[in-house]
């Protein structure tokens, strides 16, 4: 429950300090004393987005904190998963600074908008005037029945596969769109796949062919001109070799009378060596050199495919063809790959629908078995609540089991039908309810979840639109009894309600320095009955109505 409530600059709040109770609070005042501002300082403290124009003193930010008693109320898994510090008495803390940045806090540690509305969801419901048409939703018709039927946490399962099986099938069409087009593509692919792998290309085979064809091209020419250089060496008597034999010999010769020929001699016997190497070389390379027509064509082939195979593609190398060979074939993998995906996501699809059958089922029979308990206990509240020939008759059209009709909520499809006067034929109740009773039937529905949920607070934002007299008497013992069971802060015009209250408190205005502020102030037993009775018959309350106001508190 919600402790204390401290609000600096806010609207027309510049400091506020509110300590409620753990049962019945009333908040009154006459419109426009800042109720409305309580509540919204309230809201952003539970996750609402704040603007900076709603600041009391534009030159300073805004701090509004409240203190919750929370140790009944299993939160601690809330605070572990969100790595929070868990206390029993919790601060949650709003600040906004002028240029309207927003900072959240819960005992000290920052924290996101997301998490402090998730918290705030768990600590307090607000049931606003507008809350009402609520009611004519189908989501919330089936969240009534599910509070209920107590099996919150099977819808959440059911949700969550259901979302999961959602994306299966989003994976699948994805996958199925993407296997199309590979189709479509695929006997081209396969057909120029085909064409690389029968090539059996291998890296450097290019080079290596070119070089070959070159030699095999000019084998004739290159023999003759070998042989020819074999007769230069040969040693004829005019011959390379016989004439440097020669001046060798005259050289060893002359080396007799001069030593200064020997270094020349030795130079020139290195020489002859050499040349010989080159000649008997020479000799085997024309030997090895052969004219083969069969090998030229086969090597003209080959090249000629490789020729065309760059062509076609664009491509400059064998290395680009091999490149491209293995994409093509990453894609041809790819198809598989898609196919095979398919399969597994076709089996996940309907073993996840399987879970679906047999979830949505159990929740539908469990929502079945719930529907005559409300329909009982809004009975004998609606008497309680001076409706008592009221009727909320709940139909379920419960749809047939197929991928088709599930849906987020299951397969049930719930309408609530309602009747406010005896022979009245049951209609939806946006057709048939009027505003105070639809008032009082959102009430009754708020006392059967509170009861089941145990939520620390309920508000109640001006509920008591359209009703009065003995109606607003009833509906202030129904709030009553629902603070025996939770804290609940009554926001009410009606002094029927108010008088029910075991704190009640006053919003007013005042000016201060020539500026208007709002404020509050805890009524003291005197008050209350000045109060209550300035609510029956205006300011300047006479006798009968501090008497009237003295009988009302009196009987709360």
């Amino acid at each position: 429950m919600i402790q204390r409530l401290c609000i600096q600059n806010y609207a027309l709040i510049d400091n506020l300090d509110l300590v409620l109770e753990d049962e019945l609070n009333i908040l009154t005042g006459e419109t426009g004393a800042g109720k409305s501002i309580i509540m919204g300082a309230l809201n952003l403290i539970l996750g609402q987005r704040a603007e900076s124009k709603y600041f009391f003193n534009q030159q300073k930010k805004c701090i509004i904190e409240g203190h919750f008693i929370i140790g009944n109320y299993h939160l601690q898994d809330f605070f572990l998963q969100n790595d929070l510090d868990y206390e029993q008495h919790t601060c949650i803390r709003r600040e906004i600074t002028i240029d309207g940045k927003s900072r959240a806090f819960i005992n000290d540690t920052p924290v996101t908008l997301a998490v402090l509305k998730e918290l705030g969801e768990q600590l307090i419901d607000i049931h606003s005037q507008h809350a009402t048409q609520q009611i004519n939703n189908r989501n919330f018709q089936l969240s009534i029945l599910d509070i209920i039927a107590e099996q919150q946490p099977l819808v959440n399962t059911y949700q969550q596969t259901y979302q999961h099986f959602k994306d299966l099938c989003q994976q699948r069409q994805e996958a199925q769109e993407e296997l199309s087009k590979a189709t479509t593509e695929q006997d081209f692919i396969q057909f120029q796949l085909t064409e690389l792998q029968e090539a059996q290309l291998t890296p450097d085979e290019q080079t290596t062919l070119e070089e070959e064809q070159k030699r095999l091209s000019h084998a004739e020419q290159i023999k003759v001109n070998l042989l020819n250089i074999e007769n230069l060496f040969s040693e004829t008597e005019n011959s390379i070799l016989s004439q440097l034999k020669t001046a060798l010999s005259l050289l060893h010769h002359t080396s007799r009378y001069s030593t200064a020929s020997t270094p020349i001699a030795t130079r020139l016997e290195s020489c002859l060596i050499e040349l010989k190497d080159i000649q008997t070389e020479v000799e085997s390379l024309q030997n090895n050199t052969h004219i083969n027509e069969e090998r030229l064509a086969h090597i003209n082939d080959r090249l000629s495919l490789i020729y065309q195979l760059q062509q076609k593609h664009r491509l400059q190398s064998i290395e680009e063809l091999l490149a491209l060979q293995q994409q093509l074939s990453n894609q041809q993998n790819q198809h598989e790959h898609l196919a095979a995906k398919i399969r597994q996501l076709d089996i996940s699809i309907e073993k996840t629908t399987q879970q679906l059958y047999e979830l949505a089922t159990t929740i539908s029979k469990n929502r079945e078995r719930a529907i005559p308990i409300i329909e009982s206990d809004l009975r004998n509240l609606f008497v309680a609540v001076n409706m008592p020939d009221a009727v909320l008759k709940i139909e379920n059209n419960t749809a047939a089991l197929t991928k088709e009709t599930l849906n987020i909520n299951g397969i049930d499809h719930i309408n609530f039908l309602f009747s406010a006067n005896k022979g009245q034929q049951a209609l939806p109740i946006h057709k048939v309810a009027s505003g105070g009773e639809l008032s009082r039937l959102m009430l009754a529905i708020k006392y059967i979840i509170a009861k089941q949920t145990a939520l620390p607070t309920i508000i109640f934002d001006e509920i008591d639109t359209g009703i009065s007299g003995e109606a607003a008497v009833k509906v202030g013992n129904v709030i009553a009894e629902m603070s025996h069971f939770m804290q609940v802060i009554a926001i009410t015009h009606l002094p029927q309600i108010a008088s029910k209250g075991h704190a009640h408190y006053y919003v007013y205005k005042e000016t201060a320095n020539e500026q208007t502020i709002s404020n509050i102030a805890k009524l003291n037993p005197q008050q209350r009955i000045t109060e209550i009775a300035t609510m029956l018959s205006g300011h300047n309350p006479n006798e009968y109505a501090l008497q009237h106001a003295t009988e009302l508190l009196n009987k709360a």
